[in-house]
């Protein structure tokens, strides 16, 4: 609650690394709620903090507000196919996206289909 009152101040913030800390899909909502503030923000890394399709979600709600974001790493959590298409259907929102990693992640072949289905509109 209190990194998120922060960011909210952090109007040229442009790098963001939260990776190896335990937020879980609970935090990713609280982080969701004001990343869409952070319109500098060109480089997102969540590495390995515990969220799953949940959280995933509700990151995907906002990252299209986060129009500078070129790079955005989600290796090594619990995001499945289910998550991987709510990110999926908001991809094509992130025009400046250059680069995703979601290693380590289990989408199966309809996570990748609906990764694939997208990928021209990035």
């Amino acid at each position: 609650a209190r990194l998120a009152g922060v960011l909210r101040e952090c109007k040229a913030l442009a790098h963001l690394d939260l990776s190896m800390n335990a937020i879980g899909d609970d935090g990713a909502g609280r982080l969701a709620g004001v990343l869409g503030e952070c319109k500098a923000l060109a480089h997102l890394e969540l590495r390995s903090i515990g969220i799953g399709d949940e959280g995933a979600g509700s990151l995907a709600g906002v990252l299209g507000e986060c129009k500078k974001l070129a790079h955005l790493y989600l290796s090594g959590n619990g995001i499945g196919a289910e998550g991987v298409g709510i990110l999926a259907e908001l991809l094509g929102e992130c025009k400046a996206l250059a680069y995703l990693a979601l290693s380590r992640k289990i989408i199966g072949a309809e996570g990748a289909a609906r990764l694939a289905g997208v990928w021209g509109e990035c």
